[in-house]
């Protein structure tokens, strides 16, 4: 199963960079995301406290929705 980090590295590299594919580069440089979770709580709790831009959890929120329906 795909963690949410490897999922998000499939927003990375665009040309014109959008909400989403922020949130994957800045997952991408920060060390510490928890990189093996497959866990709302956890993300969403590391998020809230280091959000990298004042809509990162809406942006988590939607794209979350994605990787579940991924997983189904």
């Amino acid at each position: 199963m795909k963690s949410f980090y490897q999922f998000m590295m499939s927003y990375r590299g665009k040309i014109e960079a959008d909400e989403q594919s922020q949130l994957a580069e800045w997952m991408f440089q920060e060390h510490d995301f928890p990189k093996y979770s497959d866990s709302y709580e956890e993300i969403s709790r590391y998020l809230e406290e280091h959000s990298p831009f004042a809509s990162a959890l809406r942006t988590f929120d939607y794209v979350w929705e994605q990787y579940e329906q991924e997983r189904e």
